[in-house]
């Protein structure tokens, strides 16, 4: 693979790609998610199973997308192949707002965690500096390539998962069923409390599309992408399901439900002593960390490919060592300027209202590519596809858009409302490089977005 400055790099390989989708997973929300769902009871472990059925069809659904277009931008490519430059341009928009907004809200959380490492609470200068730090320590390994990227993803996923799996599994010698609580504490229906257990939980699968969106990065794609993907996600759902046996095992459920470090009181519970907190708020740094260094990998990938059809601004689609360093710039820069707000304004309402966008923003590209996939597929030459595998490959489909449906209608009418709004602030920038692209090219050549066949097929 060469940049476009000419140099060659290296490709990640699927135990990198892996690590990039557990990595962007699995942030720092995992170390309060047992409290968070402790109030529904149990249930919401079948919540969880229900959620890991749905992101396990996404992930397949993006592995057989990349096996028919294995480009780095993964949903903004196939929304664009399918229906054309305006979606991918939605698709693209939406994804790339999702990233920094998210990253911004990362390096916030981290500073929590840096309060009980440091001890005490310091001041909004230092707590700033904090964050920034926390952001710009990634893009800097992403400015040294792809080679960087992949061993920070690496070291920083073995280093968080260790003690996140040695609390699931040391956790079940020290389960006690006694302190689960009711299956549904809501005392509604079992119905109600697994639709509001999944409320919360929807988002916990987000960054499945990490190994798609950086397909051209992945060595051999076709096959590594579709894996990656998978298990990622099952490894994810691992550390989601064990640890929250374990906690909800150990802690008694009153003090769960009011806990605000679950995991430490855990560790407490198991070995006595207060280090558990230190423990895990290491840990916590540590995945933070991780998932910054991927998601500002990922706030790059959809302006790259983008660009590169003449989408976004020309800049983004250059690469050095493998990583678009101009869209990291960027992405760095306007997630330090949020986080900025966020301090200086005190009460952080921008910043809420732009979290808040986010949770719509991860679906649109969910939505567009699993859309893309039932089209190529229903429009494919029947009779060059097998029956089994194209049956297969429509219910997978299916229930990809059914989950990433689900949601958009988890993330609430204000979250909807907020994002549409951000998502229709494109429309004037999409107007503005279509009209470009006319100026350069008359209108007898202008090129439409390329069609693909259906039957050359990964449903085969």
């Amino acid at each position: 693979m060469h940049d476009t400055d000419g140099t060659h790099t290296r490709r990640f390989g699927l135990p990198t790609a892996t690590a990039l989708v557990m990595g962007n997973i699995i942030g720092g929300g995992i170390f309060l998610l047992p409290a968070s769902v402790a109030p529904f009871g149990t249930v919401s472990l079948v919540a969880f199973g229900v959620l890991t059925i749905g992101a396990i069809a996404l992930a397949l659904v993006f592995g057989r997308l990349a096996k028919r277009d294995p480009r780095t931008g993964g949903p903004y490519v196939y929304a664009r192949t399918a229906f054309g430059d305006f979606a991918g341009f939605l698709s693209a928009w939406s994804y790339w707002t999702m990233t920094w907004v998210s990253n911004a809200a990362l390096a916030v959380a981290g500073v929590g965690y840096f309060h009980v490492l440091a001890g005490g609470r310091h001041s909004m200068g230092v707590d700033l500096t904090v964050a920034l730090v926390a952001l710009w320590l990634p893009a800097l390994a992403n400015f040294a390539g792809t080679r960087w990227v992949g061993a920070v993803q690496l070291v920083s996923a073995v280093l968080k998962f260790v003690p996140l799996l040695f609390v699931a599994v040391v956790g079940l010698f020290f389960f006690d069923p006694h302190k689960l609580g009711a299956f549904n504490e809501g005392g509604g229906s079992a119905v109600g409390g697994l639709s509001a257990a999944a409320a919360i939980l929807l988002y916990s699968y987000v960054g499945v599309e990490s190994a798609a969106m950086s397909a051209g990065e992945v060595r051999d794609p076709e096959r590594n992408v579709g894996r990656a993907s998978v298990l990622g996600v099952i490894g994810a759902a691992v550390v989601y399901l064990l640890g929250t046996v374990a906690v909800f095992g150990t802690v008694a459920h009153d003090d769960l439900v009011t806990s605000t470090a679950p995991f430490s009181e855990a560790v407490d519970v198991m070995f006595g002593g207060e280090w558990g907190g230190t423990l895990i708020a290491v840990a916590a740094v540590i995945s933070i960390v991780g998932a910054l260094n991927g998601w500002t990998l990922m706030s790059a990938q959809a302006p790259y490919a983008a660009a590169k059809d003449g989408l976004f601004p020309v800049s983004f689609a250059r690469k050095r060592r493998g990583v678009p360093t101009f869209g990291v710039l960027v992405g760095t820069v306007l997630a330090s300027l949020l986080t900025v707000i966020n301090y200086v304004s005190g009460s952080g309402g921008v910043f809420k209202i732009l979290v808040l966008i986010t949770t719509f923003s991860a679906t649109v590209p969910y939505l567009l590519a699993a859309a893309a996939q039932l089209y190529f597929l229903l429009t494919g030459r029947r009779e060059q596809v097998r029956t089994g595998s194209f049956a297969r490959d429509v219910v997978l489909a299916a229930v990809g858009f059914g989950f990433s449906f689900w949601l958009v209608a988890g993330a609430g009418y204000a979250a909807i409302y907020q994002g549409v709004l951000f998502l229709f602030a494109g429309i004037p920038v999409y107007v503005w490089m279509a009209a470009r692209r006319q100026a350069v090219s008359p209108p007898s050549t202008t090129k439409s977005a390329p069609t693909v066949d259906a039957a050359s097929s990964d449903a085969r």
